[in-house]
């Protein structure tokens, strides 16, 4: 066992429980008396310790020594923070997944990482994985409406580098700038989530216009690719 590393993470745990209880109460008492503004402020603020808390819960396990910790973990989190995988009708890639990436100087991308690589080996266990090359990766960060402005992130402060990473391994030919773009934009919706798309750079436009009307819950996503066969290049070296 990492004694160390339990010690401060249930010691941080400690820490933010009470935080998170007495916002919990604060909450509940704003919302019964109809200051509705407050409420909101407030949910906003024990919706970030409750990621501290599950961030911390997550690391826990591995500190115990116990050899199947890791994997177990990654299985819960597989059944609790579900991935969506696939193509669009255009043949572009997405993964879609219920959460914002947190800020950089916060990190803690270890709980969407974890489950991440497993969740596109098993997607691609049994489909050719297409490799884009000359492509641009955009992250499509979805805020709840009613989401305060001032709490809404600058975009070259969301940490992305291991989504990116993750994704470039399976179906990117690399993430050099020699081969790909990064694009950011943020929109509202009914509830949060992370969009991220892999789009062949001529497709780009195509794909900004198209983006102005996607469904609410989502655009339809394959698990073949209309560009099997078209867009199949040989991972760099």
């Amino acid at each position: 066992m990492d004694s160390n590393s339990f010690t401060e993470v249930t010691g941080r745990v400690l820490r933010i429980l009470p935080k998170l209880y007495a916002g919990t109460i604060k909450m509940q008492y704003a919302q019964e008396y109809g200051m509705l503004s407050e409420a909101n402020m407030l949910a906003f603020e024990n919706y970030r310790h409750a990621e501290a808390l599950a961030l911390c819960y997550r690391a826990i396990p591995t500190y115990t020594g116990l050899p199947y910790a890791k994997k177990e973990v990654q299985r819960i989190m597989s059944e609790e923070v579900p991935f969506e995988i696939g193509y669009t009708d255009e043949g572009w890639f997405c993964v879609r997944f219920p959460r914002m990436l947190p800020k950089k100087e916060k990190g803690g991308v270890e709980y969407i990482r974890g489950q991440l690589y497993p969740a596109l080996e098993r997607f691609f266990k049994n489909e050719f994985p297409v490799r884009f090359d000359d492509c641009v990766i955009i992250y499509r960060h979805v805020y709840a409406q009613g989401y305060p402005d001032r709490k809404k992130r600058d975009h070259d402060n969301i940490e992305t580098n291991e989504i990116t990473d993750a994704i470039a391994l399976f179906v990117m030919t690399d993430d050099a700038p020699k081969y790909c773009q990064h694009h950011h934009c943020s929109v509202e919706g009914p509830t949060e989530r992370t969009e991220v798309y892999v789009v062949p750079e001529q497709d780009f436009v195509k794909w900004y216009e198209a983006s102005k009307t996607f469904p609410e819950e989502g655009v339809k996503l394959s698990v073949q690719s209309s560009f099997l066969g078209e867009k199949t290049v040989p991972k760099s070296p």
